[in-house]
């Protein structure tokens, strides 16, 4: 299956850059809504079968126009919302507490998967959710699925789940808004990632970007 998981358009809160993950949480801004009137140009390549949204108003906003375009309905999915800030929630995500988000996330992506959040979730209960999910539309038999969903969620499945993602690249190359991440693979196979916000994926360590686990809360 190919997958393609993509970061949601602008939302106020990513102006401020807080840690804003509770549902149902903000709209777009009008730059986040025309990100998202750009999606269907910007994946008119991909062959898309099947389109899932999180439980959160900014990724149904953000498929609304590729599900008008492609003539698909939306499946609206709690396992691929945001990883919960919890006791961060609307900290300042480059703050020193806000940085403990992602120093958080990465942690997870290392393998400390039983490492909980401040107030939320660990490691192992996102993965679980956002794999179930994943899992589900492997099961549907679609050749191509996209799944609008969160920053710091898909860099955080994508470090630990693809074969060729490490937590340096994940680190180091934050996701814009409605930038997308492309795999290949199945969950009983595995993933590979075939491209990041359009660009190859390179770990660290082969030639490519690398850099410690930062701030840059994806929301």
């Amino acid at each position: 299956m190919r997958l393609l998981l993509v970061r949601h358009g602008q939302t106020p809160t990513n102006v401020d850059y807080l840690l804003d993950t509770a549902v149902p949480g903000p709209g777009l801004t009008e730059l986040g809504a025309r990100q998202a009137a750009a999606l269907p140009q910007a994946l008119v390549d991909e062959d898309i079968e099947t389109l899932y949204a999180s439980t959160l108003v900014r990724t149904r906003l953000t498929a609304a126009p590729l599900a008008a375009a492609r003539g698909l309905d939306v499946l609206v999915r709690d396992g691929i919302r945001e990883i919960s800030a919890g006791d961060l929630e609307m900290v300042p995500g480059n703050s020193e507490r806000g940085e403990l988000y992602m120093r958080t996330v990465f942690a997870w992506a290392a393998g400390d998967t039983g490492l909980r959040m401040p107030g939320g979730e660990s490691g192992t209960e996102f993965l679980a959710r956002y794999d179930a999910v994943v899992a589900e539309a492997a099961a549907s038999g679609a050749g191509t699925v996209a799944m609008v969903s969160h920053g710091a969620a898909i860099r955080a499945w994508a470090a630990t789940r693809a074969d060729n993602v490490d937590v340096p690249f994940a680190a180091a190359n934050r996701l814009a808004n409605t930038g997308t991440v492309v795999l290949e693979g199945s969950p009983a196979d595995g993933w590979k990632a075939l491209s990041w916000a359009g660009a190859a994926v390179v770990p660290a360590g082969e030639g490519g970007p690398a850099g410690e686990p930062v701030a840059g809360a994806g929301g």
